[in-house]
């Protein structure tokens, strides 16, 4: 059986998530913009889902429409926002970790005239909230900053920044990509002085292809698709049924277990790392506090492409980095001060509360093999 550590790239989609999306396809195959009763009970399942999201982050449901993941959430509220209040404020003030759908749609609106500026982590390796409000002014429309990490699970003080952003500028946007910390962190927009923020279905047990943004009420975003009145005119397209009921039914099974399944993927962090500070030449690139669902390691002077071959040869999975870099590396460990030699031979171990202590055991078991007959 193969061992599935990564899970940061995607998850497998539980049972609730699947039997809902093939209910929908079945059964409640209407298109929701239909006025008449199959019309109707398909949109009725969209606003059911809907209502579940919001409820998850404590929100209206009005706030909340669907996408088609993460990567359109990120362009639409920061390519939204920064059409909507950019006209006169020209700076964009993000953070240097951010994915790859913020960072390269931040490089184009800065090809577009827009003053992009990034944050740094400091020599510790940890965001200040004092480094984000320096680099904001009055000139800036928009602040955009993850919650936790992709490649390391650092999970960056989001609240504290956001709020004493706010507090000098009112007008500033704040928007938060809070796909890997969703189901797993608390998401609450309200308490992180969030005022858009991203989501993706894929990464918490639901299927690929949808994804939400939540914003506030009296935030103005302009759409990216036009063409019709779907999802307020924020979205335009046919809703897919099948995704959106399949998202909300994860949703709806993962909530009431969050905190029982962060501490499962915390013990499970301990007992990998045990074993892995027993293996000489390895490096952990984490931090101590950071999310216990993604651990990042190097097995140094071992190269990350060739190690993740090897373990895929003994049916294990892990990646290099993001799933979105295609093997290439993001620039995201260096920016955590990790030396290139380190970052060149970096793999992430993204883990959820169904993985097993056993297969923990086996993939250190490879790894420690790997490092014996892989060459420097």
């Amino acid at each position: 059986m193969a061992i599935y550590l990564d899970n940061a790239a995607t998850t497998k989609p539980c049972t609730a998530a699947v039997e809902a999306a093939l209910e929908a396809m079945r059964v409640n195959y209407g298109n929701p913009s239909s006025l008449h009763r199959a019309g109707l009970d398909a949109q009725l399942a969209v606003d059911k889902s809907r209502k579940i999201i919001a409820d998850s982050l404590g929100v209206d449901s009005s706030t909340v429409y669907f996408t088609s993941g993460a990567t359109e959430s990120n362009n639409l509220a920061l390519r939204g926002a920064s059409a909507a209040y950019g006209r006169k404020r020209r700076r964009i003030v993000i953070s240097s970790v951010e994915h790859a759908s913020v960072e390269e749609t931040a490089a184009d609106l800065e090809k577009r005239d827009f003053e992009v500026v990034r944050v740094t982590p400091g020599e510790n390796g940890r965001f200040s909230a004092m480094d984000f409000l320096a680099a904001c002014n009055d000139d800036t429309c928009l602040l955009s900053m993850m919650s936790v990490n992709n490649e390391t699970g650092d999970i960056l003080p989001v609240a504290e920044v956001f709020a004493a952003v706010k507090r000098k500028f009112p007008h500033i946007i704040t928007h938060c990509d809070c796909v890997q910390a969703y189901m797993k962190i608390p998401v609450k927009p309200a308490a992180m002085n969030a005022d858009i923020v991203s989501l993706s279905a894929h990464k918490i047990h639901g299927v690929k292809g949808v994804g939400a943004i939540y914003i506030k009420k009296g935030v103005r975003v302009l759409p990216l698709v036009t063409g019709g009145k779907q999802e307020k005119g924020i979205r335009s397209g046919t809703e897919s049924v099948p995704l959106i009921a399949a998202f909300g039914a994860a949703v709806d099974e993962l909530l009431p277990t969050m905190n029982e399944r962060f501490s499962r993927v915390a013990e499970l962090k301990r007992h990998l790392l045990g074993l892995v500070d027993e293996i000489d030449g390895i490096s952990v690139n984490s931090h101590d506090e950071a999310s216990p669902y993604v651990i990042n390691i190097s097995a140094e002077g071992k190269h990350s492409e060739i190690m993740l071959h090897f373990l895929e040869n003994r049916g294990i999975y892990v990646s290099s980095g993001s799933a979105c870099s295609k093997g290439k590396q993001s620039g995201v460990l260096e920016q955590y001060r990790i030396p290139m030699k380190r970052a060149d031979s970096a793999i992430r171990v993204s883990i959820t509360a169904d993985t097993t202590v056993e297969e923990l055991d086996s993939f250190v078991e490879a790894l420690t093999d790997g490092i014996k007959k892989i060459r420097s």
